[in-house]
């Protein structure tokens, strides 16, 4: 099992190597600017905001005249109206042509409260995209801290190992020089094989962390990279209540999900506008031309007429106002505005409940933070101590007091207070880093 296991690790450590040579180094900045340029979610939160503005454009264009024109032609047979105002049998053939146009020049606001409403729900969805991007960022963070993590937890494993090889080597002398029975170098090259077992494991904790980079960066794994190590910020108790409310305080003002939420409420309202507008008469000019050319019309002497003169002669202008009177429409003005008002009490709780999880969410980040703080300080004390336990009954088992079993569970002791600390640290550093991203501070490391 020992020699498997070795060659195992050899050739994991040996694949790893040849993979490395070319990989490049990223720090969390340049994991987050990729997301945030490649992320599908975010491009597809981009589209809504492209689709946005085009309806605020739409919105906007609306208010001017428009402009269309018309063609047509008929061949007409048997009985037709001649130029003359009477009725023959001839076969024809007529080209009409018509240009109108139109404006809205008054109908209950309804024009300009479309044209705002459209406009906020163009900003809540740049904010939904910053939003987006936040949980990008938060996701990433949270990665790249894992595989920090799991790369220490994997380097505290090989520090065993070779302290574990050191006390066979030491054991081996022993053992050789008949000053200590075989069954305690068994003991330990035991615990070598199950130190060695964690390594692996370890080693394939780092490779699923650093997976779930990739998959979060939207990147192939042959496309793989290592990771920067920053110099990681020291675990400090400057965490207060005080605190935790001015997080929330400043959070609500500046966190892109309750800006949105906010917004969705205005554009409720002006959606209630629009529906009472249509309670009001509207008033539109309108313009028209019209003519056209037949073939077979001919003057009073039989001469055909040309084109030109029949272009000249049946040409039509129109002009005019037109005000329409709403008086009964099945009630459905009535109806719409009953539900513009439910439609504004429903984002108003979508705005409440927006509210609600941001401050669970901060005092949770808040209570994580804390206990992971307590539990580093607790940790810390317990691995000093263990440290201390360890170097004495390392001592005691060169000199033979203590046996294998003891000396085991000493190491693994210590090897638990080592891993507590690490998870404490940074589950701390994460969770603080949680809490300033909610203060408006960037993440970085």
């Amino acid at each position: 099992m020992k020699n498997f296991l070795s060659l195992f690790l050899i050739g994991i450590f040996l694949a790893s190597g040849i993979k490395t040579e070319a990989q490049e180094t990223w720090s969390l900045e340049k994991c987050i600017n990729y997301a945030l340029d490649n992320n599908i979610q975010i491009k597809q939160q981009a589209l809504l905001s492209d689709y946005n503005q085009n309806q605020v454009d739409q919105a906007k264009s609306n208010r001017l005249p428009n402009l269309n024109a018309g063609l047509s032609n008929s061949l007409n047979y048997g009985r037709t109206l001649n130029f003359d105002n009477t009725y023959k049998d001839i076969n024809s053939a007529q080209y009409d042509a018509s240009l109108s146009s139109d404006i809205t020049l008054w109908n209950g606001f309804t024009l300009q409260n479309i044209i705002k409403q459209r406009t906020l729900d163009l900003q809540a969805t740049i904010l939904d995209l910053e939003k987006a991007k936040d949980d990008i960022m938060l996701n990433i963070a949270a990665s790249y801290l894992e595989i920090l993590f799991a790369e220490e937890l994997e380097l505290v494993a090989q520090a065993q190992i070779n302290i574990t090889q050191q006390q066979i080597n030491r054991t081996q002398q022993l053992v050789d020089a008949q000053s200590l029975a075989r069954g305690a170098l068994y003991e330990i090259e035991a615990q070598l094989a199950r130190e060695e077992l964690q390594l692996v494991n370890d080693h394939n904790r780092v490779q699923l962390a650093y997976l779930a980079l990739y998959q979060f960066l939207e990147l192939p794994v042959f496309e793989s990279f290592k990771i920067e190590k920053p110099e990681l910020p020291d675990v400090r108790a400057d965490i207060s209540l005080e605190t935790l409310l001015e997080v929330y305080k400043n959070a609500i003002h500046i966190r892109p999900e309750i800006k949105a939420a906010t917004l969705r409420v205005k554009s409720a309202n002006k959606q209630l506008d629009i529906a009472k507008g249509n309670q009001y008469p509207s008033l539109s000019f309108g313009a028209n031309y019209y003519n056209l050319f037949n073939n077979r019309y001919a003057d009073f002497n039989g001469t055909s007429i040309s084109f030109a003169d029949q272009l000249n002669s049946n040409m039509r202008f129109g002009m005019g106002l037109r005000l329409n009177i709403p008086i009964f429409n099945r009630f459905q003005v009535k109806n719409n505005i009953a539900n513009a008002k439910l439609q504004i009490n429903d984002f108003e709780y979508r705005l409440q409940s927006a509210k609600n999880t941001l401050r669970k969410d901060i005092e949770t980040a808040y209570t994580n933070a804390i206990a992971s703080l307590n539990s580093y300080i607790s940790s810390d004390k317990a691995l000093r101590s263990m440290e201390e336990a360890f170097r004495y009954t390392e001592e005691k088992f060169n000199e033979g007091v203590v046996n294998s079993v003891e000396y085991n569970q000493s190491k693994n002791n210590l090897s638990v207070a080592q891993s507590e600390l690490l998870q404490s640290r940074y589950e701390y550093i994460f969770r603080t880093k949680i809490l300033d991203f909610y203060n408006g501070i960037p993440i970085k490391l």
